[in-house]
Order: C-alpha cells, then sequence, then structure tokens
C-alpha cells in the first residue's frame, strides 16, 4: 500500500517541478516586469495621464532608456515618451504628457522598448490600459495653479471648474 501512494506522489512532484521549470523559462531574457499600470485623473490639475510601473528583474545598468509609444486616445500618431532608467532605484515610472479624449473601458495600447546604452533592444513588453473613468470627469480648467496652488482665477463662479460654452477637444467618435 505504501508503494501504490508513492507512485503517484513521484509523478506529482515531477510535474509539479517541470510547470515550476516552465514558468521560469522565459524571464531569462526579461529585464522588467510591469508593476502597476492604470490612467491617473488629477482633478485639480484637470488632467489625464497614462501611468505604467516597471520593476528591474536583474541590475540595471548605465544607459538603459524605456521608449515607450502610448496610444493616443485622441487619435492620430501614438505619443513617444523616451525617459533615463536610473540605475539604483527600486522601480521606473513611465508617464504620458496629459491627454485628452479617454474613453472609459476601451483598452489603449502601451509598447515599451528597453534600450542598452548602444541602442539596442533589449527587451520589448507589450501591453494595455483600460481607463475606469472616462474624461469627462475633469473640470474644463485646473482648480488650481502655480508652485502654491492658487484658486484658478479663470474660474471664479465656477467652483465645479465648469465654464459655459468652453471648447471641448475634438474626439473620435466612441466605438
Amino acid at each position: 500500500m505504501g508503494r501504490s501512494l508513492s507512485l503517484p506522489l513521484v509523478g506529482l512532484l515531477i510535474a509539479a517541478g517541470a510547470l515550476g521549470a516552465c514558468r521560469d523559462s522565459g524571464k531569462e531574457s526579461e529585464y522588467f516586469a510591469i508593476s502597476g499600470k492604470l490612467f491617473e485623473f488629477n482633478y485639480r490639475l484637470a488632467k489625464a495621464t497614462y501611468v505604467v510601473t516597471l520593476n528591474p528583474l536583474k541590475p540595471v545598468g548605465e544607459g538603459q532608456v524605456a521608449v515607450v509609444s502610448f496610444e493616443n486616445p485622441a487619435g492620430g500618431e501614438p505619443i513617444v515618451v523616451q525617459q533615463k532608467i536610473w540605475p539604483k532605484l527600486p522601480h521606473v515610472t513611465l508617464e504620458s504628457p496629459p491627454l485628452t479624449c479617454v474613453v472609459k473601458d476601451k483598452p489603449y495600447a502601451v509598447s515599451i522598448k528597453i534600450q542598452g546604452p548602444d541602442g539596442g533592444v533589449m527587451q520589448t513588453i507589450d501591453t494595455t490600459i483600460t481607463s475606469s473613468l472616462d474624461e469627462s470627469i475633469l473640470p474644463d480648467r485646473p482648480l488650481v495653479i502655480g508652485p502654491v496652488y492658487e484658486l484658478n482665477k479663470d474660474l471664479a463662479g465656477h467652483p465645479d471648474g465648469r465654464l459655459p460654452n468652453e471648447p471641448k477637444p475634438d474626439c473620435p467618435a466612441k466605438a
């Protein structure tokens, strides 16, 4: 009876080992992994941006650069951001410039290329980011301005940040 239990147990251990080996097999060529991705809506500043956080899987060398291509929610060419990767930081935060036309529940493509000091591509990461909000939640103009967050005088009498007849961005039709 002891022998009949040990054979399935050995088989189970071999299967678990094989699964573990399969799971780790692609990681050797990866330098970074996505640890977070979202749309950040800053209501006080009336802006929305993409934010992607990468965690290094290997030590980061001098001269590495992240080149990120964010799908433009307003249509047209992707928004490309190039950022130096600092070797001693525990993670890399990649952020787009302010966006317009962000639509709730629509996946937007993001492609990240990690380049070495020679400009060669070390790793490519493709993902999507889906917003849980629509940009219509943002005020028409920033509620505060300047380094000490003074109230925006343009919004006097409009505490909700909505201005009558304020032009809206020309967004593609919602799909």
